[in-house]
């Protein structure tokens, strides 16, 4: 048998870490206090998440480079940020991979139908 071997595309491994970068539930929770204020000094965020500030810097990093998140240092303090337009094209490009990978196979979602993000995919539904 015969494998064509596929190469990745630049474009295709950015994706990637930036997936891998979101792929702890720390990291997770992390962004979603970032969310909810214009900046974070590191100490604010070691206080939220009930985490190491040796901890939290280390998913900072991660997180910073990976993108998702900025970094500014200001005096005593390291402010970090949501970078919400590189978290927007993420999701515009799971967006179209799904559109792409359930084409024809899956029902478009309604806004009434709540959302589980946790729910297993049904018969005949590609699982990506």
């Amino acid at each position: 048998m015969n494998i064509a071997q596929t190469s990745t595309s630049p474009k295709d491994e950015a994706v990637a870490r930036k997936l891998a970068a979101l792929a702890h539930p720390a990291r997770l929770g992390i962004l979603r206090q970032l969310g909810s204020a214009d900046s974070c000094c590191v100490k604010d965020l070691v206080q939220r998440a009930g985490l190491a500030q040796s901890t939290v810097s280390q998913h900072l990093k991660i997180l910073v480079e990976a993108e998702l998140v900025s970094f500014r240092a200001e005096r005593q303090c390291s402010r970090y940020a949501i970078n919400a337009p590189a978290l927007r094209a993420l999701a515009g490009v799971i967006s179209q991979t799904l559109d792409h990978c359930c084409a024809g196979c899956c029902p478009q979602a309604t806004h009434d139908a709540p959302s589980d993000p946790l729910r297993q995919p049904a018969a005949g539904h590609k699982d990506i």
